[in-house]
């Protein structure tokens, strides 16, 4: 049971460490499954970053690994350079008060806002 664990921290951290933004949603980007992880991508998306996403539906481990490893109970989860930011309402609310493009900024991240 533990190995499992630790597989599923290992593959999260590799995740993150080797993409600057990592959404774990479910769905994909093409198709969010939830509201939540819809209105996360299209922000993502309207601030023209690039990020790379998890599908945690396709994988129960991850999806309740992703949980353990933030200590945080939803999906999605948003990932900047290996720090977890939070979910659809505090993106949202980063989002709205001009914070989460500061944030995106000041990490080095491109952002490209239509």
């Amino acid at each position: 049971m533990n190995e499992n664990i630790l597989d599923v921290t290992e593959s999260i951290n590799n995740e993150i460490k080797t993409n600057s933004v990592v959404l774990y949603m479910k769905g994909s980007v093409a198709f969010p499954m939830c509201g939540f992880s819809a209105a996360t991508v299209q922000i993502l998306t309207s601030l023209g970053v690039k990020f790379s996403s998890v599908n945690v539906l396709d994988n129960e481990k991850i999806r309740e690994g992703i949980k353990k490893f933030s200590n945080w109970p939803t999906i999605p989860q948003l990932y900047v350079k290996e720090e977890f930011i939070g979910g659809c309402d505090i993106v949202k609310e980063m989002y709205e008060s001009g914070e989460l493009l500061e944030l995106l900024k000041s990490k080095g991240i491109e952002v490209n806002p239509s």
